[in-house]
């Protein structure tokens, strides 16, 4: 068994060598497929795949040929850096510890950068664990741990594939889930951050999906009194985090 591997990036190119990934239970971070393909051994990267929450991504040849000038056969991939989790087994973890959970869900954060320093913040703030979507969310690379200043090898990630479901499993788990943008009246010193909570931040973009707005608790703001009246996404999530901290204190 073999695949080829550039070390620097944490990157594999072709059909073959990423299926061999796959069956030597590699973790990896996100597929991008070259549109159109559509041969035997395009079939056989599909059924390894088939059941794995791994991110993929059907893009032009050039997006391909951007990546990597080498032999790719339309396949390239990226192995991760960490280690994913289930949220349900770090929730019941987090239980039996007798602790109070505090969990960040992030919608669409998709900056490598903005991750990294959520991430550090998180950490910082005593988050138990990070949850985030499986699809449209930032590569978890070399980039991301160096913003993060390693908390990304010390705070647990959890990758679903579904966040709608995980939203509803963390409420019937006794956990309040609190949606924090700026469309709405409440401040985030309202909230009551002592009970298990999960917050909820989203793209400075896109902000947070509808359907998960409409599953929230609560929907909180941080005020504002300057005239730019926005923030970056990683400075506000660690401004509620730390309301959470302040209140728990």
């Amino acid at each position: 068994m073999y695949f080829v591997l550039m070390e620097e990036e944490n990157l594999i190119f072709g059909t073959r060598a990423v299926i061999e990934a796959l069956d030597a239970g590699k973790d990896i971070e996100k597929i991008y497929i070259q549109k159109g393909l559509s041969n035997e051994l395009y079939h056989q990267l599909r059924k390894a795949l088939h059941g794995n929450a791994v991110p993929i991504q059907i893009v032009p040849a050039e997006k391909l040929k951007r990546i990597t000038d080498k032999n790719h056969q339309g396949v390239v991939a990226y192995l991760t850096e960490i280690t994913y989790y289930s949220a349900e087994e770090l929730l019941a973890n987090v239980f039996e510890k007798g602790k109070i959970p505090l969990l960040l869900i992030l919608d669409r954060i998709t900056d490598v950068r903005n991750f990294g320093a959520i991430a550090r913040g998180a950490e910082c703030a005593g988050v138990d664990f990070i949850i985030i979507p499986s699809r449209g969310a930032a590569l978890i690379n070399g980039d991301a741990i160096k913003t993060s200043a390693g908390a990304l090898h010390r705070l647990k990630v959890c990758r679903e594939d579904n966040l709608k479901n995980t939203i509803e499993y963390l409420k019937e788990a006794g956990l309040q889930i609190i949606a924090c943008h700026e469309k709405t009246d409440k401040l985030i010193y309202d909230a009551d951050f002592t009970k298990p909570t999960a917050v909820i931040m989203g793209s400075e973009e896109n902000g947070i999906s509808n359907e998960y707005l409409k599953r929230s608790d609560e929907q909180v703001k941080i005020p504002m009194i300057g005239k730019i009246a926005s923030l970056n996404v990683s400075v506000a999530t660690g401004i509620v985090l730390f309301e959470a901290v302040k209140q728990r204190l």
